[in-house]
């Protein structure tokens, strides 16, 4: 039943049906929000069990170490051990930090401009204009940091491999202002790609004109499958060194996600060299993190095993309203000629392709009818998708039930 092989008297005939299904769903005065991947409540609920597992005298270290004093700007060993196993690198090459990954990908920005990074002449902010490079579509928060700071963003298209890597090495080849690129490598936000072997290898083998680029890899989704276990993700860290590239890279991480988004754990995976720039320009400010916190998450999880376990926990909640939305997907607008979309297989989102000039109708759309979207525009920088054809849909927070009534505005 694909539309563009229909006649304009069938459109409009379709195009009727469609007004007075749409009226009738704006006449169940539904409030429900898409907007931003956030965990539900029975989600959270999976982790009360942090909130009391250390108490009163039962606050030091394995060393014997109070950990409700100041100190350990790098984090507590236990944490270290842990978060080390789960980015894929040694101790020595991992930060724990507070509660947000956000955090300390914005203090890496703002370090680099001002202070510059290994390997560079000068910080960045003294080199006149620089880029970032952005896979679209993308993360708004990603875009939100460049746009504040100043840097400019060249867009390459994501592929189902990854970022388009021709486009990636001929824009850093060259050009010594591109400083960066974006990466949200497992269960990309929003489209759920997981980077192939190659696209890895070749972000870590790829000629640079800047000696101090930087692929921030913000692996938000580590463990965040719906279902079928986390998708494999070769580790990017080793490829550099592989590659003799070594501090290309900083990884990031965080138990936003796992835990209590509010209350968590962030942390940054590195070079040594990158880790001791890291703290260096920590230690003007900050003291110390929440170790407490930082104890508490090792005492939950206790060793990776019980962490994976926990994702399966979360992933038997989040997986049905996935399912729901992919179901109202195939079922209203399969071979239709009007739209795709992806099929995740973990991270939080979905993201729906319409046609050209149609995004920001639909979403406004749907917002009278009472269900929120994610601003047209957002998954592009700027808010500027030139094509307004893509929206996010985001299922994890409202139930399955409210999933299935909010999809039949599509």
């Amino acid at each position: 039943m694909d539309f563009n092989e229909k006649s304009a008297d069938e459109l409009a005939g379709i195009g009727a049906e469609a007004q007075a299904t749409y009226e009738g769903i704006r006449g169940k005065n539904l409030a429900l929000d898409m907007t931003r991947g956030k965990p539900a409540p029975d989600q959270l609920d999976l982790s009360n069990g942090i909130l009391t597992v250390v108490g009163p005298g039962d606050t030091d270290g394995d060393d014997g170490t109070d950990y409700r004093n100041y100190g350990i700007l790098s984090g507590i060993p236990e944490a270290k051990a842990l978060f080390a196993e789960y980015m894929e690198v040694a101790p020595a090459e991992i930060i724990v930090g507070g509660n947000s990954s956000l955090t300390m990908m914005y203090d890496t920005i703002v370090g680099g401009m001002l202070f510059g990074m290994p390997g560079g002449s000068a910080p960045w902010g003294d080199q006149g204009s620089v880029k970032f490079i952005c896979p679209v579509p993308g993360y708004d928060r990603h875009f939100a940091i460049c746009e504040r700071l100043g840097v400019g963003m060249v867009t390459v298209p994501m592929t189902p491999d990854g970022p388009d890597m021709d486009a990636v090495e001929a824009l850093v080849a060259d050009d010594a202002s591109v400083k960066g690129i974006w990466c949200v490598p497992k269960y990309s936000n929003p489209s759920g790609e997981v980077y192939s072997d190659d696209v890895v290898d070749r972000l870590a083998n790829m000629q640079v004109a800047a000696p101090d680029f930087r692929v921030i890899w913000d692996n938000a989704y580590n463990v965040h499958h719906i279902g079928e276990g986390p998708a494999p993700l070769k580790n990017l860290l080793a490829a550099c060194k592989n590659a003799g590239t070594p501090d290309r890279v900083l990884m990031f991480g965080s138990t936003s996600k796992l835990t209590l988004p509010g209350a968590g754990v962030a942390v940054l995976a590195a070079s040594e060299a990158n880790i001791q720039d890291a703290l260096k320009k920590m230690f003007y400010s900050a003291i110390g993190p929440d170790k407490i916190n930082q104890l508490r998450h090792v005492r939950f999880f206790k060793d990776m095993d019980g962490l994976r376990a926990h994702m399966d926990a979360q992933a038997a909640i989040i997986g049905p309203k996935f399912a729901a939305v992919e179901d109202a997907l195939q079922r209203r607008l399969a071979g239709k000629g009007i739209a795709k979309w992806t099929s995740p297989k973990g991270g939080y989102f979905v993201s729906v392709d319409v046609l050209d000039g149609c995004a920001s109708e639909i979403i406004r759309l749907a917002g009278e009818a009472g269900v929120k979207l994610t601003p047209a525009g957002s998954t592009y920088p700027l808010g500027e998708d030139p094509n307004d054809r893509n929206i996010r849909l985001a299922p994890t927070m409202p139930t399955v039930g409210e999933v299935k009534s909010a999809m039949e505005v599509f």
